[in-house]
C-alpha cells in the first residue's frame, strides 16, 4: 500500500440556513504620496468632486444585468448556470451543504456520495429560487463517491446539464469549476483553470477513485458535487477531491474531478439500483504491492487459491500492466478498474513476468458480500 494519503474530499460547510458564521473581509488601503498633496485634495474632496482640477470624470453607462459576460469563461458559466443546485443535507449530527447538477427534466440531480451521507433529510436550492425543495436519495455508491437525487415534487422548465463527451477532453483544455463553495450567499462561485491531467487515481476512505480529472481550477469546501465544464458549458467531470500539503509533500492548485465518462456509467447502475437491481462488483482475487523500481503498473503480492486470478494463471510477482485497453499506473487504479466490471465479464490482462510480455484472460466472479 503506497503511502501517499494525502488527498481529502473537501469537507462541506454546514447549512449557512442554520447558523454558518459570516466570513469578515479585512479591506486594507495602502495611501501613496506622488508629488505631494494628492492624497489631501482626494480626501478633502466634497460629495465626490475633486479638488484641485483636471477633467471631468468619465462614467461608465449603467450596466445590464441580464448581459452575460464577454469572455468564454462567463458564457460557458451562464450555459450552465440553470443547473447548478445546492444541495443541503441533514443527518443526525447536524449537516453539510453541497453541490449538484440536474441531469434529466424530469428532476434527477447527480452529487457526490459524500455530500448525502447520512442525509435524514435533502433539500435542494434551484438556482434563482427562494425556496428549497424537498428532495430523496434514490442510490448512491460510496466507492465511486456519487449519488443519485431526486426531487420529489419536480416543476417545469428544469433545464438538465449537457454531458460532455469524453473522447473529446484532453489535457490543457480550459475547465471551470462550478460550485457553491462555502455556501456563501447569491450564486455559485466560478473558478476557472485548466485540464491538468486524465485518468489520475487516488485513495480515499471509501476506497479508490479512478478515471479523475486533474485540474488546477480551485476546488472548495461546498463545491463537492458541482460540475467541471468545458468552455461550452457542457460537464466533464463532478468536482469530488482536492490534494492537500502535508509534512514532506508540497500541494498547489491540485483538484479532481470524476470524469463524465465514469459519471455516465455510474449513473446508469444508480438508475438500475434505484429500479431494484442490486449492486454487483467484479472481483479477482489478488492482493497487491506499488512497484518500487520506477515502473508503472500493479505487482501481484498474492494470489488467493480457486479465484480466478488464480484459474488465470496470474502468479505473485506478476506486475500488471494493463487491464483490457486501460493503462495500469498503479494499484489504486487496477483495484477501481475491476471493481466497475461486472460479475461474469471475461477481461484480458496484460502482465510482465521475468522481463516478458504476457496476455492472460479471467473471468471475474461478484465481490464477496456485494
Amino acid at each position: 500500500m503506497s503511502d501517499d494519503r494525502w488527498f481529502d474530499l473537501p469537507p462541506d460547510p454546514p447549512p449557512s440556513r442554520r447558523g454558518v458564521p459570516r466570513l469578515v473581509l479585512a479591506l486594507a488601503v495602502v495611501a501613496m504620496s506622488v508629488g505631494g498633496g494628492i492624497i489631501g485634495g482626494l480626501l478633502a474632496g466634497d460629495s465626490g468632486t475633486i479638488v484641485g482640477g483636471g477633467g471631468p470624470m468619465v462614467t461608465a453607462a449603467p450596466a445590464d444585468p441580464n448581459k452575460v459576460g464577454d469572455t468564454n469563461v462567463a458564457r460557458a458559466a451562464a450555459v450552465i448556470a440553470p443547473s447548478v443546485v445546492t444541495i443541503d443535507a441533514v443527518t443526525s449530527g447536524g449537516g453539510s451543504t453541497g453541490t449538484g447538477i440536474i441531469i434529466s427534466s424530469t428532476g434527477e440531480i447527480v452529487t457526490n456520495h459524500h455530500v448525502i451521507e447520512g442525509a435524514k433529510t435533502v433539500r435542494v436550492l434551484l438556482n434563482g429560487a427562494t425556496e428549497a425543495a424537498e428532495a430523496e436519495v434514490l442510490a448512491s455508491d460510496p466507492s465511486n463517491d456519487l449519488a443519485l437525487v431526486q426531487l420529489k415534487n419536480p416543476g417545469p422548465g428544469l433545464v438538465a446539464a449537457t454531458l460532455a463527451d469524453p473522447a473529446g477532453i484532453s489535457v490543457g483544455d480550459p475547465a471551470v469549476a462550478v460550485g457553491y463553495a462555502l455556501d456563501l450567499d447569491g450564486g455559485p462561485s466560478i473558478t476557472a483553470g485548466i485540464v491538468s491531467a486524465l485518468n489520475r487515481s487516488i485513495e480515499i476512505n471509501a476506497g479508490a477513485l479512478d478515471r479523475l480529472i486533474q485540474t488546477d481550477a480551485a476546488i472548495s469546501s461546498g463545491n463537492s458535487g458541482g460540475p467541471l465544464i468545458n468552455l461550452r458549458g457542457e460537464v466533464i467531470g463532478v468536482n469530488t477531491a482536492v490534494a492537500r500539503s502535508g509534512f514532506d509533500t508540497a500541494a498547489n492548485n491540485i483538484g479532481f474531478a470524476i470524469g463524465v465518462g465514469e459519471v455516465k456509467r455510474v449513473i446508469e447502475q444508480l438508475r438500475a439500483e434505484a429500479g431494484g437491481e442490486p449492486r454487483r462488483q467484479g472481483y479477482l482475487g489478488i492482493s497487491l504491492s506499488d512497484r518500487n523500481d520506477g515502473g508503472t503498473g500493479a505487482v501481484v503480492a498474492e494470489v488467493e487459491s480457486g479465484s480466478p486470478a488464480d484459474k488465470a494463471g496470474l502468479r505473485t510477482g506478476d506486475i500488471i500492466l494493463q487491464i483490457g485497453d486501460q493503462t495500469i499506473t498503479g494499484q489504486n487504479a487496477l483495484i477501481a478498474i475491476i471493481r466497475d466490471f461486472s460479475p461474469g465479464e471475461e477481461i484480458e490482462i496484460s502482465i510482465e513476468r521475468d522481463g516478458e510480455r504476457q496476455e492472460l484472460e479471467a473471468v471475474l466472479i461478484a465481490r464477496p458480500g456485494s
